[in-house]
């Protein structure tokens, strides 16, 4: 992917938006889709997954390769 407002950010922070984790697990960063996933599981329990999954949408969307 290009970067940080490519087509494929905006592709990845639409999955994540679906789903947590599924923007990053589209970038190939599966310990970090991992994380995401787990923490808004766990934190849906406590209505406080919001956090976690905003967090993946805009991580998605401003992720910068190296």
């Amino acid at each position: 992917m290009a970067g940080q407002g490519s087509t494929g950010n905006v592709i990845a922070a639409l999955a994540s938006f679906f789903i947590p984790g599924l923007g990053q697990l589209l970038q190939g960063r599966l310990l970090m889709a991992i994380i995401q996933f787990v923490l808004a599981a766990v934190l849906w329990i406590f209505l406080l997954g919001w956090v976690i999954h905003l967090w993946s949408i805009l991580d998605a969307a401003l992720f910068k390769p190296k």
